[in-house]
């Protein structure tokens, strides 16, 4: 399926609309009456007010059992959707009135849309394409989404309703599902647009880059990796909190914990951690309930095969669907996902030059120790790139946030300086 001009066509006549996409962009970038930020707010906090009154329920339930995502947080994402959350944000990244005042020189200065975008969504989270091209229509950009692989019907469904309480918004939203193999299309989208909106890991930026113009910015997000810092003043309620949000999130989002790096150089402390937290992650998951089964057997087979291979650099503890795997080496690496978390000793006289070398590759970092070393560690893991640091709960969404150490408004917009 497609979304074109409000309206949502089946996919198989889609070259149809392709050939005359650019020259559609042309005309609402000519339109002498742009659509505004309370046009968007207005349409996201009716489509928000709407969900809460379950009315999207037949839609969302399913997928939420999917997800192996709870009601609680499915109220806490649909919040972002909101007008107290979406005016927040606006005010945080653009200023509260979104107005520049002028230079010292008079020179008056601006904020515009960057004009058209070319949205490369990825998967990992419902809901997540629409959101970005919300953040687009925030700042009045046209927006070109190509749809994940696997894509629910849940992006369009969002984004139709959307132009169904603000028809105005029909012209700025295109939404195509392109596979990834239809390289010509896609470098079409790309031709089109003043900036690429990349979703994914470094394949995805490095494929988005060598279809881009030189002319057209690339903003890309993710994939990246995040982890947790104990020390030995941790509690062991914050600890339980970690193990439930790495049940919760499965390890699949760029902020989920995929492994914890421990403040010790003996091994003894180490394997006792590993042994305590295992004991914590074995509850955690009885509470939350299993990982899908697929997830289980495929990480069963991976824990099996280390065993048999029996690495002396490692220990496995593994039961009911979840392992820690205790390492010797420091490497911050991705984890097995679904509930598999390694432990690793790092001093904090080595984070930086551990960490460091990840550089763009770094999101979120859990941190639990005692309040009188939080701003030491936190101040070291910020100059070793981190750009989140958290309590346990690392994949908490607050609105106003930045996306990976910057504003996504400001990245989507220019500023234009006019004399007199």
């Amino acid at each position: 399926m497609i979304l074109l001009h409000g309206e949502v066509i089946e996919s198989n006549i889609e070259q149809k609309y392709l050939n005359g996409l650019y020259e559609d962009c042309i005309k609402t970038l000519s339109n002498a009456e742009p659509i505004t930020a309370e046009m968007v707010i207005s349409a996201c906090d009716a489509l928000y007010r709407k969900a809460m009154r379950g009315e999207y329920d037949e839609i969302v339930l399913p997928l939420l059992q999917l997800s192996d995502i709870s009601y609680e947080r499915f109220q806490t994402m649909a919040a972002l959707f909101s007008r107290e959350e979406l005016e927040y944000k606006c005010a945080v990244e653009l200023g509260e009135d979104c107005e520049m005042k002028p230079l010292k020189s008079g020179i008056h200065r601006k904020r515009y849309p960057l004009g058209i975008l070319f949205h490369i969504a990825a998967g990992n989270v419902d809901g997540l394409p629409a959101y970005s091209v919300i953040e687009g229509l925030l700042t009045g950009n046209i927006n070109i989404l190509k749809l994940p692989a696997g894509d629910n019907g849940l992006s369009i469904k969002l984004l139709s309703e959307l132009i169904r309480f603000e028809p105005a918004l029909k012209d700025y939203v295109y939404v195509f599902d392109v596979p990834s193999t239809e390289t010509e299309t896609l470098k079409k989208f790309a031709e089109i647009a003043d900036g690429i909106v990349v979703w994914g890991g470094d394949e995805a930026v490095a494929a988005a880059r060598s279809m881009a113009d030189v002319q057209t910015r690339i903003i890309a997000w993710g994939h990246k990796l995040s982890f947790a810092y104990v020390t030995e003043q941790a509690s062991e309620e914050d600890l339980y909190r970690l193990a439930l949000h790495i049940c919760e999130t499965n390890q699949v989002l760029c902020s989920s914990c995929q492994g914890i790096f421990v403040d010790t150089e003996d091994w003894t402390v180490l394997e006792s951690f590993g042994e305590q937290f295992f004991e914590l992650l074995k509850k955690a998951n009885a509470e939350k309930g299993k990982a899908d089964m697929g997830m289980r057997g495929r990480n069963t087979i991976r824990l099996y095969n280390d065993l048999l291979e029996n690495h002396q650099d490692r220990k496995i503890f593994s039961a009911e669907g979840v392992s820690v795997v205790i390492r010797q080496d420091s490497e911050l690496e991705l984890s097995y996902l679904f509930r598999n978390v390694w432990i690793k000793a790092l001093p904090r006289r080595k984070m930086i030059e551990t960490i460091k070398k990840h550089k763009n590759h770094l999101q979120t970092c859990g941190l639990l120790c005692g309040e009188a070393e939080r701003a030491e560690l936190a101040g070291l893991l910020a100059r070793a790139g981190i750009v989140r640091i958290t309590g346990s709960d690392m994949s908490r969404m607050v609105a106003g946030e930045a996306h990976d150490g910057t504003y996504p408004l400001w990245e989507y917009s220019r500023i234009v300086e006019l004399d007199g």
